[in-house]
């Protein structure tokens, strides 16, 4: 008997970093396929998924900004390595039998749409993938809280936070082998306690339209599913 998910509507959020893999910069096809396959399956479990991928595989507007290009534009750069990766997961996605579309914060009509709320919906609720590229369209902005924010304005049931590690811990677990897993904490707790959950925009964010933040390990094949469907796996943020 099929277990049925324990939520509707997601927004998952996958780091730029996190599509390296073991190379030192850009795009591992092994990691995209990976992803793209747990993204076929929990989509086949009948769960709606919205897609925020970050840039920093190709490029960080922070990091650059302290090698002389303007802040400003340093995130813009960002912005634009975000399309990147995001045209390269929707033809993986694609390619695996899954329909999507590709939304963009800014103008870049010969291959996304400009992004419109209503219509993300409804690419939603007819079982597409919907993958938003270059973060809010605003400089200063991380793609955690575009994340965030696209996550309230589709009305999702929880951000999905994909990292290399299975959950939040009160340290960095893959410098501290002591560090403790936290199963569940609030929101409060993680501003309070400086844990590096989401940037501080994108928790306040998701703590005032009471938006639950699931994270979770990515790198592990299934575990989009499991956590979709099991107790237990990754950790929770709530109010």
């Amino acid at each position: 008997m099929a277990i049925s998910p324990r939520y509707n509507r997601i927004l998952l959020k996958i780091s730029g970093e996190a599509l390296m893999g073991e190379r030192e910069y850009g795009i591992d096809p092994k990691v995209l396929e990976q992803f793209a396959d747990d993204v076929v399956e929990s989509a086949a479990m009948g769960v709606q998924i919205g897609i925020v991928v970050g840039g920093g595989n190709i490029f960080r507007g922070v990091s650059g900004s302290t090698d002389g290009i303007s802040r400003v534009q340093g995130d813009q750069m960002g912005m634009l390595a975000t399309m990147i990766n995001a045209l390269a997961l929707q033809n993986v996605l694609e390619s695996a039998g899954i329909y999507s579309r590709l939304m963009s914060a800014i103008p870049m009509t010969q291959f996304a749409e400009p992004f419109i709320r209503r219509k993300a919906i409804r690419h939603l609720e007819k079982g597409r993938v919907v993958i938003f590229g270059c973060g809010t369209g605003n400089p200063f902005f991380t793609t955690d809280t575009a994340a965030a924010l696209r996550a309230v304005e589709i009305e999702a049931d929880a951000v999905f936070k994909g990292t290399r590690v299975d959950g939040i811990y009160d340290s960095d677990p893959e410098k501290n082998a002591n560090a403790l897993k936290l199963p569940s904490i609030t929101y409060m707790d993680v501003l309070q306690k400086g844990l590096r959950v989401m940037d501080l925009t994108a928790i306040t964010l998701c703590q005032e339209n009471k938006l639950p933040i699931v994270v979770f390990n990515m790198n592990l094949q299934g575990n989009l599913q499991r956590v979709l469907t099991q107790d237990g796996v990754g950790s929770i943020v709530t109010a």
